[in-house]
């Protein structure tokens, strides 16, 4: 398998590449911009043509090649391998002229993550991993975090588009882990995020909510950087469930245990006035 994700991280690395180059010519003068979910939720023309570039570039090179897309769903063919592909991961702050945005493309087999690349190309960063492989940020190899103690670690997280009707909304988690921890950023893009725990810009993070192409590519990038990934519950990690905990390995553990009291205690925090 080695020989063959070696040659599929050639064609995700271009395939990334393409679909940032739209991001960048549709970045400042979007005409077309409107809500799914909620108003936080939101898909432009720019999404869409990253998307369609995409797709088209792995249905020539890799035609037998199952795909599941943010914009379009999911394609099968009835194979082993599947892409989980988000051409516009962060499109709140693409919106608002943010740089943290990023293309997300994660090849799974047999439903496991093994393979991931993520593109950011207003900040010229791709991240890139397969199994077994290493993870490398623009060619170089990067680890995770050293940090062993929550008390000094540094984490992401993010919240559900729907937060305002949700009761399990990530408040009560945020809260109650902010205190124990240095701090924790909420940067909007899952699969940056997880990238940049993968290279030791952050400690950990976690989320719910989430899809597959949210989650697919970091969680690769991640495992190979010598990170860990799991559920809430340190289980292995199921990329259709939403769920996500990723972190540098050692405060795992000091993580999952506090998300799971949140979780048993059934604390949900809404700010009525």
């Amino acid at each position: 398998m080695q020989t063959e994700l070696s040659t599929y991280l050639e064609f995700a690395l271009e395939a990334a590449r393409l679909g940032g180059s739209q991001l960048l010519d549709y970045r400042g003068h979007l005409s077309k911009i409107r809500s799914k979910s909620s108003s936080g939720d939101l898909v432009t023309e720019a999404d869409e043509a990253s998307e369609a570039t995409i797709l088209d570039y792995l249905k020539q090179n890799l035609p037998q090649h199952a795909l599941l897309a943010e914009e379009s769903g999911r394609q099968e063919t009835g194979s082993d391998w599947l892409w989980a592909i988000d051409p516009l991961d962060g499109t709140l702050n693409y919106a608002h002229n943010l740089p943290f945005f990023c293309v997300s493309l994660g090849l799974l087999y047999q439903q496991k993550p093994v393979l991931g690349v993520i593109y950011a190309p207003v900040l010229a960063e791709t991240f890139a991993a397969y199994q077994g492989g290493g993870a490398t940020l623009n060619g170089d190899i990067f680890q995770v975090s050293p940090v062993e103690t929550l008390s000094q670690s540094f984490l992401a997280t993010g919240f559900p588009y729907r937060k305002a009707s949700l009761e399990d909304n990530n408040y009560a988690e945020f809260c109650y882990l902010a205190d124990q921890v240095q701090d924790i950023r909420r940067p909007g893009s899952a699969a940056l995020d997880l990238a940049y725990v993968a290279c030791g810009r952050f400690d950990g993070f976690w989320e719910r909510h989430l899809n597959a192409w949210d989650i697919c590519a970091g969680a690769v990038l991640v495992q190979e950087a010598g990170g860990k990934i799991s559920n809430y519950q340190e289980g292995t990690l199921d990329p259709f469930s939403g769920e996500i905990l990723a972190s540098n390995g050692r405060i795992h553990t000091q993580m999952a245990s506090r998300l799971q009291a949140v979780q048993s205690s059934g604390l949900h925090l809404k700010v009525t006035i």
